[in-house]
């Protein structure tokens, strides 16, 4: 990697990582790069369909994943625990094909805030690994759903429609959920799971909020009218509606407007 200068080309020594430890740690060791000025080009590079993956966890159809109970009991913390490390997992690789894939005509300012946001999510990774460490197993014990790049897949040729589906709507889904998560993982006395979820939750507002200021940038530069545009795309890419209940507060904080989302959802 030491004599790669293409931060765009050093994004797909990341995706092309199997072992999800050694991915983490690149991405993480890239960022650190990056922000010291070792990459000074961003030649195009061209990723594959799907990044590289572990040989466990065994990826099912989402139909085909075990129903996971609501309870607190170890087996159930686990099961949501390690469901987490495989969201992290796969947020490592979108955050930076985002940068493999568009990065090398777009203003360094973007390639900032997706290095980051990969670095971010290498570091929620390591840190859900680690609780499920502590808990006894480890990523990749249990099966996983394999949906979860599909959305990534669909994209792959239309920056505005990456970021409309995978930070407004995905990840803003992740600010609707996680505070639920955090309060049952409070209740059932797992106070170290509940704060690592908590870090999680605080940085992706940041994150959803990057997803919103390029897409309102594009917009501006192609002359799109923002809020019609988001909803053309979901109603494209996504696949049935937007599910409430909505966080407000968090999309507000990361300056998702109701106007994009409301007339999307289920109400």
């Amino acid at each position: 990697m030491g004599e790669q200068l293409s931060i765009c080309q050093a994004a797909l020594h990341v995706l092309s990582t199997s072992d999800a430890r050694e991915k983490a740690a690149i991405a993480r060791e890239t960022a650190k790069l990056w922000k010291a000025g070792h990459f000074t080009g961003r030649e195009r590079a061209f990723p594959e369909d799907r990044p590289a993956r572990p040989e466990k966890p065994e990826l099912l159809f989402p139909k085909d994943m075990p129903k996971r109970g609501r309870g607190g009991s170890l087996e159930n913390r686990i099961a949501l625990m390690h469901a987490i490390a495989h969201i992290e997992l796969n947020a490592i690789d979108l955050a930076w094909d985002i940068v493999a894939r568009f990065g090398h005509d777009m203003p360094e300012d973007f390639i900032n805030d997706w290095v980051e946001v990969g670095d971010d999510e290498a570091r929620h990774f390591m840190l859900i690994e680690q609780r499920l460490e502590d808990l006894g197993t480890f990523y990749g014990e249990l099966p996983a759903h394999d949906g979860l790049w599909q959305a990534a897949h669909d994209t792959r040729n239309d920056l505005a429609a990456r970021l409309a589906i995978v930070p407004l709507v995905l990840e803003a889904r992740g600010l609707d959920v996680t505070p639920g998560m955090v309060k049952r993982m409070e209740n059932f006395g797992d106070s170290k799971s509940a704060s690592a979820l908590k870090v999680i939750y605080d940085e992706e507002i940041s994150h959803v909020a990057k997803g919103q200021k390029w897409f309102s940038w594009l917009c501006e530069q192609k002359g799109w009218n923002g809020q019609e545009k988001y909803q053309e795309l979901v109603k494209k890419y996504f696949s049935g509606k937007l599910k409430p209940p909505f966080n407000k507060k968090a999309r507000k904080a990361a300056g998702l407007l109701e106007s994009y989302y409301l007339p999307l959802s289920a109400i």
